[in-house]
């Protein structure tokens, strides 16, 4: 049984949303997944929007290495790992219902290794669940009962790939471990944690979540950078050193060339 998880209202609930420009996000409705489907999913997501005529919002990403599924009244994607920053513009009114997956499924729902969908987005693939989704959703995306069917169309096809190999129970452990502790900062500490070899942990990561295991360490970083920057810590120099940086001008580089901005520049964006 899946369970709505949304935030506070006014509140962001999710450290890699960085909001638009303005501040602006819209109403986002959140679901866990069952329990038997946690090691496929992690959660469900659903903004719907209704924007002036003329105004358009460009909501940012810091992704997670995982891939995605997003039907929406107008599209439905199979969207791989995304190195950068993710970005996708808002007008008019709509829904999507999103779908963040575990590192485990990518390899399922890709059809091979992930690296191959890396910074890429495909037509889902699978119509049916397209048609289940936007069926359930209807004309009336703001009705809780309409947002739970179609999570749960969402679960019965993600159920025909359980159960979870091994291989994948283990990448799904190593990410875990990484986005979880704040002590990570060298692939060294990955590979002790696991007992593998570096060789054999990128090729497990390039394979099952198309991406590198410093990328990991790095995201990790600018998840909390981005956090603490929100939150109106300014103390770059005490940021850089909290997340394993050897000096505030490399963290500057990393946090500017990814999403665009300076730490400070993000800092002083609105944040409602």
């Amino acid at each position: 049984m899946t369970r709505r998880i949304d935030p506070t209202p006014g509140q962001v609930a999710e450290r890699a949303h960085l909001l638009d420009a303005s501040g602006y996000t819209p109403p986002i409705h959140r679901f866990a997944p069952s329990p038997e489907l946690a090691p496929l999913v992690r959660r469900y997501w659903m903004p719907v929007w209704s924007l002036p005529d003329g105004h358009t919002s460009v909501q940012r990403v810091l992704q997670y290495p995982v891939c995605l599924i997003v039907v929406s009244h107008e599209y439905a994607l199979l969207v791989g790992p995304t190195s950068g920053l993710s970005s996708q513009e808002l007008t008019g009114t709509g829904w999507a219902l999103g779908t963040m997956l575990q590192p485990a499924a990518g390899v399922a729902l890709v059809g091979g290794s992930v690296d191959a969908l890396t910074d890429k987005a495909v037509p889902l693939p699978d119509e049916a669940l397209t048609a289940a989704i936007r069926a359930a959703i209807g004309d009336d995306p703001d009705d809780p009962d309409r947002q739970q069917a179609g999570v749960d169309a969402v679960e019965r096809a993600l159920d025909a790939h359980l159960p979870v190999d091994e291989e994948g129970l283990l990448v799904n452990a190593i990410v875990e471990y990484v986005e979880g502790d704040t002590e990570v900062h060298r692939v060294g500490q990955i590979c002790e944690k696991f007992a593998i070899t570096e060789r054999t942990l990128q090729r497990l990561t390039a394979r099952r979540i198309g991406l590198s295991p410093k990328w990991l360490i790095q995201r990790r970083r600018l998840h909390e950078a981005a956090e603490r920057l929100r939150e109106s810590d300014r103390d770059l120099a005490r940021i850089a050193a909290d997340l394993g940086y050897t000096d505030q001008a490399h963290f500057g580089r990393d946090f500017r060339t990814v999403t665009g901005l300076t730490p400070g520049e993000f800092a002083a964006e609105p944040t409602r």
